[in-house]
């Protein structure tokens, strides 16, 4: 049995595992490369605080990180790209409770992006 996410460390290592997985994805890959080239270090920073903030409900992130993704002409197909390989992260490292939740959110905030994406473009 899998432990659940229950540490910042945890948060760290899933964080880590999915961009590692994202980076090699043909389509979403190159996306990340092109906005985060020179910027890794703190992106996966402010990412380890983002879900630390909704998957262990401790309050380590406070921004907006919609509209960063605005300009980034992202479609449905990216998200959902997006979303299967967060999935499959989480599941390959964890279960229980907390990576469900992190799954749940993964899938809803995925939703509002786009839905947020859609209606800026309009």
């Amino acid at each position: 049995m899998k432990k659940d996410i229950e540490t910042l460390d945890d948060i760290k290592i899933l964080v880590d595992t999915f961009y590692d997985n994202a980076r090699k994805n043909k389509l979403i890959g190159p996306i990340f490369e092109k906005y985060l080239a020179g910027h890794w270090d703190t992106h996966l920073e402010k990412l380890y605080r983002f879900w630390q903030t909704v998957v262990l409900k401790e309050m380590a992130y406070y921004g907006q990180p919609v509209p960063v993704h605005f300009k980034m002409l992202l479609y449905d197909t990216h998200f959902g790209i997006w979303l299967k390989i967060w999935n499959s992260t989480v599941t390959s490292l964890y279960e229980g409770p907390k990576a469900e939740r992190a799954k749940l959110r993964g899938r809803t905030m995925s939703e509002a992006f786009l839905k947020k994406i859609k209606k800026s473009s309009v």
